[in-house]
Formats: structure tokens, C-alpha cells, sequence
């Protein structure tokens, strides 16, 4: 069983200040594997307030909670259509693909069929050698630092690069229905056994410096899909803490969300993670769109 150690009081004290809920934030250690007594002990001690001591980092992270809730609340986000065709099936620039669920808040589609078997097959086989260890931005600087709070290997593929992953991101912009030109590209990521991402955000925050230096080419990001290569026997869901929802790795499926609408708000309740896995590996394809053009 896992214990609170530097990096999850590291991860708990971030996600205070970013505004999320008790809940959620014990939903999601519950999903890394803590007792369910244990992870709601250690929320609570983050959230609690000292009196005595005002200069406590937990009563100054409360503070900042109160204050994002406040500015930020799931509530004031306003649900636009999102661009993605209706229809059970939709055609995928040169694919049929599958809708097997839908959820208007947070916007968020299951597909199915995305890719086939054997492209699956073949972005893991030209992926394999070339991994590195991932990273993810630094809220201060921009810069892309190694965290343990995510634990994957990865490699990016530019837009386009041949003409294999130009099918890949034709298909996934019309799927998407968002222009091909702002897309980033595509990212491929594997978890070994116990190999997880906790839950976060893919938009960069307004509120954190370091947001500038990503948006400032393409804009802020709009919607991710998330595909996923192979199967996983047991774990490595996508967890949506906030909204109580998981979706399961199933090879070839995949799972989109929408997170900046029409009028440029941003939805908290896209918060969502890599739940641990804990049977096998897991592959993944990753796509972000931007507002504009990207590259």
C-alpha cells in the first residue's frame, strides 16, 4: 500500500492551491491504492487551517483554495455545444468510428475503433526504442521537468513527419473536428507495472507564469484524445476525480475531452489522471489541440 511520502505531499499541496475538492482529491489516492481512512487523514491534514500559526503552508493553501473556488467554480463554466459530429457512428476521415458514450459535463466522448489492431501494433513497434522519460511543465517557469508524479516513458512524433502519422492526425482532426494544422504532435506514452499520472489538467493555468510560454505559440489548449494502444489487464484507467468517471484501456478505444469553450473559460471538471497500472504495461497515443495554429 502506498504512503504519503514527499512526492505525494508535493501532489496534494499542489492540487489545494489549483482549487480541487477534498473529494476528488481522495477519490484519486484511493484510486493510486491508499485506504480509503488514510487518503481522506491526509487530504484533511493539507486542508486544515492552524489558527496559531497563519504562516502554516496548509492555512496559506486553504486561503488559496477558497480563493480559486471562489474565482473558478465548476458552476460558471457554460457548456457550448462541443465540435465533435453527433450520431452513434461518425466517419473519421478515412475510418469508421465508434461513439460509445457520451457526457455533457465535463464534455467528454468514448470512442471506439479509433485505430485499427495493427496500427496499434506498428506505433508501438517504431515507438519502443525511442522512449524517453516523460516530463511535464513547471507552473513557475514553463520549462518541462521530470516529476514523480509522473511515471511513463515517451516519445513526441512531429505533425505530419510521414506518411503513416500524417493518416494518424487527419484521422484524429476530423474525428475531433478541429483544424489538423492546430494540432501538436502526437505523443506516445507507456506505463510499465504500477506506472501512473496523477490527476491534473491539460490546459495550461492563466493564474501560473510559467502558462505563458506554451500559450504564446498556438494558444491555449482546447481538447485532448487520449487513445489507447493496447489492452491493459488490470489499472491504468483515465480517471475524471471530479466527475466520478473512469474509462477502462481498451486497445484501439479512446477518450476525448473538451475543456475551453467558445468563450475561452476553462472547465475544471476535465481534472483527470492515469490511475496506477497494475497488471501488464499500457501504451497510449496522445493528441492536443490549440485554439490556433501550432508549428
Amino acid at each position: 500500500m502506498p504512503v504519503v511520502d514527499a512526492a505525494w505531499e508535493e501532489w496534494l499541496s499542489s492540487n489545494v492551491a489549483r482549487g480541487c475538492s477534498p473529494d476528488s482529491m481522495v477519490d484519486a489516492m484511493v484510486q493510486a491504492g491508499f485506504a480509503t481512512d488514510a487518503a481522506r487523514a491526509a487530504v484533511h491534514k493539507t486542508f486544515s487551517q492552524d489558527p496559531a500559526n497563519p504562516a502554516n503552508p496548509a492555512f496559506a493553501a486553504a486561503a488559496a483554495t477558497e480563493a480559486a473556488l471562489a474565482k473558478a467554480a465548476p458552476q460558471t463554466y457554460q457548456y457550448d455545444d462541443p465540435p465533435v459530429a453527433r450520431g452513434n457512428v461518425i466517419r473519421a476521415h478515412d475510418r469508421d468510428v465508434r461513439v460509445l458514450m457520451r457526457c455533457e459535463r465535463p464534455q467528454v466522448i468514448v470512442f471506439g475503433d479509433v485505430l485499427s489492431p495493427d496500427e496499434c501494433a506498428e506505433m508501438i513497434e517504431r515507438s519502443r526504442h525511442r522512449l524517453k522519460r516523460s516530463t511535464t511543465v513547471n507552473p513557475d517557469t514553463g520549462k518541462e521537468d521530470v516529476i514523480r508524479n509522473r511515471t511513463s516513458e515517451g516519445i513526441w512524433y512531429q505533425r505530419g513527419e510521414d506518411a503513416f502519422i500524417e493518416r494518424m492526425d487527419r484521422r484524429i482532426a476530423s474525428l475531433m473536428n478541429w483544424p489538423v494544422e492546430n494540432g501538436e504532435g502526437l505523443q506516445i506514452l507507456h506505463y510499465g507495472t504500477t506506472g501512473e499520472y496523477r490527476p491534473h489538467f491539460d490546459y495550461f493555468p492563466p493564474d501560473q507564469p510559467g502558462s505563458a510560454v506554451h500559450t504564446a505559440q498556438g494558444g491555449q489548449r482546447v481538447a485532448t484524445l487520449v487513445i489507447y494502444l493496447n489492452d491493459v489487464s488490470d489499472g491504468g484507467e483515465t480517471i475524471f476525480p471530479e466527475a466520478g468517471m473512469s474509462v477502462a484501456a481498451r486497445q484501439g478505444g479512446a477518450v476525448y475531452f473538451r475543456y475551453m469553450n467558445g468563450q475561452r473559460q476553462l472547465d475544471p471538471l476535465t481534472l483527470h489522471g492515469g490511475a496506477p497500472v497494475l497488471g501488464g504495461d499500457k501504451w497510449i497515443m496522445t493528441k492536443w489541440m490549440r485554439e490556433r495554429a501550432y508549428g
